[in-house]
């Protein structure tokens, strides 16, 4: 059984023991159970009931594992030839990693 749900406005394929890193959630620590109901597709043994918009009564139970984890760290680099142009930007993502307990359909 698996569900798709929508966190943070991002789309997740959600299944019972799977770990997702999601965009960093503000008010969430470790240890807390997080629940979303934003279900939009839900197959529950080949039988897929498809949301409009979402699925009634579904709903995704989480833990939070880590409240704030660092993704790789990404470098942006501009230059202009023969100009004497060049910046160096870096950026590291912040994420929140979840952990699915159950899917509720």
């Amino acid at each position: 059984m698996y569900a798709i749900v929508e966190i943070n406005g991002q789309q997740f394929k959600a299944e019972a023991g799977k770990k997702l890193f999601v965009h960093h959630m503000q008010n969430a620590e470790a240890g807390a159970t997080v629940e979303f109901e934003k279900v939009l597709l839900v197959d529950k043994d080949g039988n897929i009931t498809v949301g409009a918009p979402t699925v009634e009564g579904a709903k995704v139970v989480c833990e939070v594992v880590s409240g704030l984890v660092k993704g790789d760290k990404v470098l942006v680099f501009h230059k202009k030839r023969r100009k004497g142009y060049r910046k160096l930007n870096g950026h590291r993502q912040q994420f929140t990693e979840l952990t699915i307990k159950e899917v509720v359909a």
